[in-house]
């Protein structure tokens, strides 16, 4: 599948924050499960000019998008979400290597990810390693795999 990773339009945001929703969903939960991860999931205007955002397209439709945020030479992967329907095409893939070669470019040294249980097992068979748990922004009381993906090649 020939895919274009690029930076989103502000027009755009709504649609990618429906693409997360639509991808959490893929894992079972129910809405109000889904509705309380609504912050964490959205896309806001000031997210362009804070963190790095790629929307991965197919045909001249967005089928994925990643976000992230280096501080102090640690890289979070916040988001990291793709279309049901494109899940399995080497998407994920694609925004995960966006999101590492970004991260690198920052002065990033390690790349975190808070990710949902269903989703780890994908990060750890890009070569991601369990560091932990961390509790979830959504759901209190839930703690969530913590992984992380050493940047340089001395590691």
């Amino acid at each position: 599948m020939a895919l274009t990773i690029r930076s989103p339009t502000i027009d755009e945001l709504s649609g990618l924050s429906d693409l997360c929703f639509r991808s959490k969903a893929i894992w079972g939960y129910d809405e109000e499960f889904i509705e309380a991860c609504r912050s964490e999931l959205s896309f806001e205007p000031r997210d362009l000019d804070l963190t790095p955002i790629a929307v991965a397209e197919h045909d001249g439709k967005p089928i994925g998008v990643a976000q992230l945020r280096v501080v102090d030479g640690e890289a979070d992967l916040l988001k990291l979400f793709v279309e049901p329907s494109a899940l399995r095409t080497g998407t994920g893939k694609a925004l995960l290597a966006w999101a590492t070669d970004v991260a690198k470019k920052l002065g990033a040294t390690r790349l975190t990810i808070e990710a949902d249980p269903d989703a780890a097992p994908f990060y750890r068979k890009m070569g991601a390693y369990d560091v932990g748990q961390a509790p979830s922004g959504s759901i209190p009381g839930r703690m969530l795999p913590k992984l992380a993906m050493n940047l340089c090649s001395s590691d």
